[in-house]
């Protein structure tokens, strides 16, 4: 029986905290599951985008450079957007009017308790894929 490859997750977040919550918490829930990458400068991830990525977490805001068009270039790189989630501290009202239903998985609150709940199912989903 062989050995199921390790999902890749890449989150882009421009504060390392969040960065290093999400990768220990990854790496704990799905430990033999995920090969997590952390990049807290979105121009430093952008060469690493490709369709080989499982799952991407992106924040909205960054220096340098918008969310959006971060997920516009994972998408032009092939990245589906079942495969992308943006996170940001807007509300879940205004990341709606930000991102149309399609362009990525979810969009999420990272700081509201109801958001984190459904960000853990869409993770758990993601990892049994």
């Amino acid at each position: 029986m062989s050995e199921l490859k390790p999902k890749r997750v890449v989150i882009v977040d421009d504060s390392p905290a969040f960065c290093d919550l999400w990768s220990n918490f990854m790496t704990e829930r799905y430990a033999a599951t995920a090969h997590v990458e952390t990049y807290s400068h979105p121009y430093d991830a952008l060469p690493k985008i490709d369709d080989s990525i499982d799952l991407l977490i992106v924040d909205l805001e960054m220096p340098g450079m918008d969310g959006k068009k971060f997920v516009e270039y994972a998408h032009a790189k092939g990245l589906p957007a079942r495969r992308i989630v943006v996170t940001s501290s807007h509300s879940a009202d205004e990341l709606h009017e930000r991102f149309r239903i399609g362009e990525t998985i979810a969009v999420i609150n990272k700081t509201e308790a109801r958001q984190q709940e459904a960000f853990l199912m869409i993770l758990d989903s993601v990892m049994r894929r």
